[in-house]
């Protein structure tokens, strides 16, 4: 394959999947890493992505969240494995705090029965998870309902938020990284969780490794304000490393 048609297939992969990764695209097209790096640079140039750690992401799609069921379709069983993982951050009674998400959900779902549990949430999809759930006693944050996240936000959350210290709090992300923390798009859902986290006595990022380097518009916590930080083994492990060295224990599903 000539580098013209690499650089169009890359460009079209980052269009289409939002980001492309540099070893996924170096065994497909049978050719090194550092091939599809300067290949990336590249198009870097052209202003058609950005460059990204383990990759790049489309210029396009920066900032911009695609729907819930896209993202939960987007690396969906690295998601389950990782909140399985987060079962065992779960008080065995108590009260838990859960971030709307697409993973945060998937915990939700496997929240066991036999424990009692407070769950607050300003998801309504996983409120109506955990609304039938026995022992499980629900309590659902007020605000503006966002289309894109179905997360309630604004200041109905907040001033909830406030008067709250819950034993653990489970946050989502849009992206991740050692230099700029926990961030996400929308402002109003980044002050949301910002009160999550200081509502908390325990606080325990999911997210998988596909958000790591995406750094987004808003950041909502700095590495140093997680106890653990739930990813899966598609993260470098010399990432790893480097996001625990600020302070949280990094767990790879």
């Amino acid at each position: 394959m000539y580098a013209a048609e690499r650089h169009a297939l890359l460009a079209q992969r980052a269009r289409r999947d939002g980001r492309v990764d540099v070893s996924d695209m170096a065994e497909e097209l049978g050719v090194a890493p550092e091939t599809i790096r300067r290949d990336l640079g590249v198009l870097e140039r052209q202003g058609l992505v950005r460059r990204v750690y383990g990759g790049a992401v489309a210029v396009d799609r920066l900032d911009v969240e695609p729907g819930v069921a896209q993202r939960d379709r987007t690396n969906a069983a690295e998601k389950d494995r990782i909140a399985r993982a987060a079962l065992d951050h779960l008080p065995e009674r108590g009260s838990v705090l859960l971030d709307a998400g697409t993973t945060t959900a998937r915990l939700a779902a496997l929240l066991p029965t036999d424990r009692e549990l407070t769950v607050i949430t300003n998801s309504v999809p996983i409120a109506t998870a955990v609304a039938a759930r026995p022992n499980a006693t629900l309590h659902l944050l007020g605000g503006r309902v966002r289309g894109a996240t179905l997360a309630s936000v604004e200041s109905w959350a907040l001033d909830a938020l406030e008067g709250l210290l819950v034993d653990v709090v489970f946050l989502g992300a849009n992206g991740f990284s050692a230099q700029r923390g926990c961030t996400t798009p929308d402002l109003a859902e980044a002050a949301v969780k910002t009160a999550m986290v200081s509502a908390a006595r325990r606080r325990v990022l999911l997210a998988d490794h596909g958000k790591h380097g995406t750094d987004q518009l808003s950041r909502f916590a700095k590495l140093s304000d997680l106890d653990v930080l739930i990813s899966d083994s598609g993260l470098d492990r010399a990432a790893a490393r480097e996001l625990e060295s600020e302070g949280p224990s990094v767990v790879l599903a």
